[in-house]
């Protein structure tokens, strides 16, 4: 990633209110970018987006993805040259019980973003955010590359391997150089996976979970599958691997737009439990207990990655070890509810993450 290239850069974030969309817009913001936004409003309190209080530096459009009038209308005003797309419905649980917005927002959104894309002539590059559940999970021990298979039992996996599968019809049919009369924007989807940071409050996720329990009335956090192994990585981490491929899209050069790993190594691998302990001890307080509920929604118990390629051809590496990882998680929530602003918690952050030689 180049510091410089982002100055004065024209970019679009949709789902800037969400959680990976309001660490990139505060990034963006600190290199001196223009920024819009396209996204719902963010969802109940406290939320990172409202507490990093970006409204008077960033365009906003509050609207559904799917609303075609409203995309071609932010595309027009904003005149973005890059696009991050992170709009969606981003919970395993929640699409069990909504499959059909988690369909919508998941794969239609997809390709309301790139049909609106393809009309918008100051755009050159799309990065579109799946998730690593996009692959058919084997649960096996291997970690997937670019080239498995996409799949999913649950609504949300298959929704982002649909989304991939839709990002590469879009990208062919319309956009050079596959369609030699289409549009000049270089398309390029990205999978990561168990990414954790401050100023998350999703619900149903384990550190937004452990984190309302912990600091909560009670100080009781519970954990409902405490063996299963994840590869964890900061947020940060995946974002410096999204913005240095963006780079690459809007130059043009060949051999880019296509799908990308970003995940974290075998060291950053450990059991959920493994994780729930040590945010309790970072923070100080709370207390674990385990309720293992046999008949939950199915969940993956391990699904890694293999991030070589962008690695190999990016020159990106992830930089955070697991200690790392969970020391900015936890000191991020644990200053915040101290009473630190959580804008001033966010910038710091992001200094110390860059200042490592991203």
């Amino acid at each position: 990633m180049t510091p410089d290239f982002w100055q004065d850069r024209r970019v679009l974030i949709t789902g800037h209110t969400g959680f990976k969309g309001a660490w990139l817009a505060a990034w963006l913001d600190m290199l001196k970018a223009h920024i819009s936004g396209f996204a719902l409003a963010p969802e109940g309190l406290p939320n990172l987006w409202s507490l990093l209080a970006l409204d008077d530096r960033i365009a906003q459009t509050i609207a559904d993805i799917n609303d075609e009038a409203a995309l071609d209308a932010a595309l027009a005003r904003d005149r973005p040259e890059i696009v991050f797309h992170f709009a969606a419905q981003s919970l395993v649980r929640r699409s069990y019980h909504l499959p059909v917005e988690t369909f919508a927002a998941n794969v239609l959104g997809v390709v309301s973003l790139l049909q609106a894309v393809a009309r918008a002539p100051s755009v050159r590059a799309v990065v579109i955010a799946t998730s690593d559940k996009c692959y058919e999970n084997l649960e096996r021990a291997e970690p997937y590359t670019e080239a498995d298979r996409f799949g999913g039992r649950d609504p949300y996996s298959a929704s982002k391997g649909c989304a991939e599968i839709a990002a590469a019809a879009m990208r062919q049919s319309f956009f050079q150089p596959h369609a030699p009369e289409g549009h000049p924007a270089r398309i390029a989807t990205v999978r990561a996976g168990n990414v954790i940071g401050g100023g998350d409050w999703s619900e149903d996720r384990l550190v937004p979970d452990i984190i309302r329990g912990c600091l909560g009335p009670e100080q009781r956090a519970v954990i409902r599958a405490p063996r299963s192994i994840r590869p964890w990585q900061h947020v940060l981490e995946p974002l410096a691997g999204y913005m240095a491929l963006a780079e690459k899209l809007h130059s043009g050069e060949e051999g880019f737009d296509s799908g990308w790993n970003f995940g974290p190594g075998a060291e950053n691998e450990r059991p959920v439990i493994a994780l729930a302990r040590g945010l309790v001890e970072t923070l100080g307080r709370g207390r674990l207990e385990v309720v293992e509920n046999p008949n939950a929604p199915h969940e993956a118990r391990i699904l890694r990655l293999d991030a070589s390629k962008a690695q190999r051809q990016l020159g990106w590496t992830p930089t955070l070890d697991f200690s790392q990882t969970l020391s900015m998680t936890a000191d991020w929530y644990a200053r915040w509810a101290a009473g630190a602003q959580a804008a001033d918690v966010t910038r710091q952050q992001i200094r110390a993450f860059t200042q490592k030689g991203i």
